[in-house]
């Protein structure tokens, strides 16, 4: 072999190794849902359909949860390295047992509760569920923000009468006229609305933040131990989450396809039509003012003045701030 062939072959060798030597560099991170996956789950299926986790060089390993809480826990002990949580569930944690992890990104700058009635029931807004019956699930923390609500619509928290039933059945009570009232997510308005077409009815929807209930909810959360030693790969994965939200509710359809790529299960329309349904949550005045992704000092005072009333926690046993971590997110991209 002549010399010039030997170092071109021996070039083309080193480049090679040097490849593939990135390519098994990747950072793996495992990303702990506080849910089952859904169209309000699809800005992280879509960072890893899309790329955007890879452009990061970053493996993301995708979890589905049961709640909150099981988030925060699985993410304080190690299970996962980062995660999703309503922050509320997050400054409750913090308040009582200074879990080790931090909310480092804002995805929903409005809370998800919402009540539902039948169109034409004389329900127009939050005041005209006075002496009602209303529905509810009894694990959801809407509930424990429902008496807050009534008294900053005056409404006599007395007059209404509240039942607890599986949240498989609360749809269908409402539909049959067995409460005038129900007490849900926006996230759930698709699957509310559609059952209520197949039995020729209509539900409207009335969202609490219309009603004065302003404060933060779902957020992207990481361990102290993760921000600590890998402080990096959080900001890479927040740079990677951000554009993901960006391109969910720019791309509707596709961002609903890349879920269902990853969870044959979820239906692509209905994943579709949920993005849709919840873009107030994450596009609107607020994050419009402040950024996606952002804990401005105010709304999180507020969001924890809520919380701490509602859970009956004294406001000076935490200071919200820490409870968020700014450092790895400025909404740059």
């Amino acid at each position: 072999m002549k010399p010039l062939l030997k170092l071109r072959t021996l070039t083309l060798s080193l480049s090679l190794l040097v490849t593939s030597a990135s390519s098994f560099a990747m950072d793996k991170v495992t990303f702990q849902l506080d849910w089952l996956p859904g169209g309000d789950k699809a800005p992280v299926y879509v960072g890893v359909e899309q790329g955007f986790f890879a452009e990061q060089d970053l493996d993301v390993t995708i979890l589905q949860g049961k709640g909150s809480t099981d988030a925060i826990t699985k993410v304080a002990t190690g299970i996962a390295d980062l995660g999703s949580s309503d922050i509320v569930a997050l400054l409750v944690a913090k308040a009582n047992d200074n879990v080790p992890v931090k909310g480092v990104y804002s995805i929903f700058s409005k809370a998800p509760y919402a009540f539902y009635a039948l169109s034409g029931s004389g329900i127009d807004s939050v005041d005209d569920v006075s002496g009602k019956t209303i529905v509810t699930s009894p694990f959801t923390s809407a509930n424990v923000f429902l008496p807050l609500l009534l008294k900053k619509n005056g409404v006599d928290e007395n007059s209404v009468k509240v039942l607890k039933a599986d949240p498989g059945a609360l749809n269908p009570m409402l539909i049959t006229g067995q409460s005038d009232v129900m007490i849900s997510w926006i996230t759930d308005a698709v699957k509310n609305q559609q059952q209520a077409k197949q039995a020729g009815k209509k539900i409207d929807i009335f969202p609490w933040y219309d009603a004065g209930l302003e404060f933060y909810s779902s957020s992207v959360i990481a361990s102290d131990r993760m921000m600590a030693e890998r402080p990096d790969v959080v900001k890479r994965f927040l740079k990677a989450f951000d554009k993901a939200v960006a391109y969910t509710w720019e791309n509707p359809e596709k961002s609903a396809q890349a879920v269902h790529d990853v969870v044959p299960e979820v239906d692509t329309q209905q994943a579709a039509d949920t993005i849709k349904s919840i873009r107030d949550l994450v596009i609107n005045e607020v994050s419009e003012r402040d950024g996606i992704g952002a804990f401005t000092p105010v709304r999180l005072a507020e969001t924890w003045k809520w919380t701490a009333e509602a859970q009956d926690i004294e406001l000076e046993k935490l200071n919200p701030e820490n409870a968020i971590s700014r450092e790895f997110f400025q909404g740059v991209n």
